[in-house]
This record gives C-alpha cells, sequence and structure tokens, in this order.
C-alpha cells in the first residue's frame, strides 16, 4: 500500500486549502484513512479520520468545524478540505491508513494504529 499526499502551501489565516491523499494498493473501501500533523516542537497529532465502510467522519476537537474529510472510493483518494484556517494550524500534513481489523475509535486516533503513511505535504498560515 503507498499514500501520496499533495495540496499543501502557504496561505494567509483565514484562507482554505485542500489536501489529497491518493492510495494505490489493496482495497481503499475497506481501509480507515486518517489525517495527522506534526507541528515544529510538538508531537505528531490526529486531525481526522474516515472509517472504512461508511463507518463515520471524526474529527479533533481544534479543527471540528473548520475541516471536513471525505473519500472517493471510485478514485482510491481521501481529501481534507480546510477553511478558516489559523496560524496555528500550521505543521506537516499526512495521511495515513491501516489494514488491519475493526478497532475501537480511541485507537484510531493515535499514531501506532497505523501501518502506512504517505510523504507529509506542508501547510503554513500566516497572520
Amino acid at each position: 500500500v503507498q499514500l501520496q499526499a499533495s495540496g499543501g502551501g502557504m496561505v494567509l489565516a483565514g484562507g482554505s486549502l485542500r489536501l489529497s491523499c491518493a492510495v494505490s494498493g489493496g482495497t481503499f473501501s475497506s481501509y480507515d484513512m486518517a489525517w495527522f500533523r506534526h507541528a515544529p516542537g510538538q508531537e505528531r497529532e490526529f486531525v481526522s479520520l474516515s472509517r472504512r465502510d461508511f463507518g463515520g467522519t471524526y474529527y479533533a476537537d481544534s479543527v471540528k468545524g473548520r475541516f471536513t474529510i471525505s473519500r472517493d472510493n471510485a478514485k482510491n483518494t481521501v481529501y481534507l478540505q480546510m477553511n478558516s484556517l489559523k496560524p496555528a494550524d500550521t505543521a506537516v500534513y499526512y495521511c495515513a491508513t491501516r489494514t488491519g481489523g475493526r478497532t475501537i475509535l480511541s485507537e484510531l486516533k493515535q499514531n501506532r494504529a497505523y501501518d502506512y503513511w504517505g510523504q507529509g505535504t506542508q501547510v503554513t498560515v500566516s497572520s
């Protein structure tokens, strides 16, 4: 399984970006797909999750109401629409997936749950 993230860039506060993550290999619809981010001096943190088989979407409190995760199973791609961006959103964003069996939601918000990671895409928000 390979993941290719794209769509990062530099925007002013209040602006928008859409990240994409194309997945090759396996059966995309059966994958939990997540976005994490890693800011300088901080640990990589959970941002959003799209559970497999139309299992729902979930967000970190810090992005709820501003970010939207979606997936196109026909294109094997997951998206992260980011609106009302803030300087605090500045980070390298990673998409991730896992091919194991179903697990509880709290576990799916942890880095350790994921087997495969994209290369990361930089998002920089200036004030």
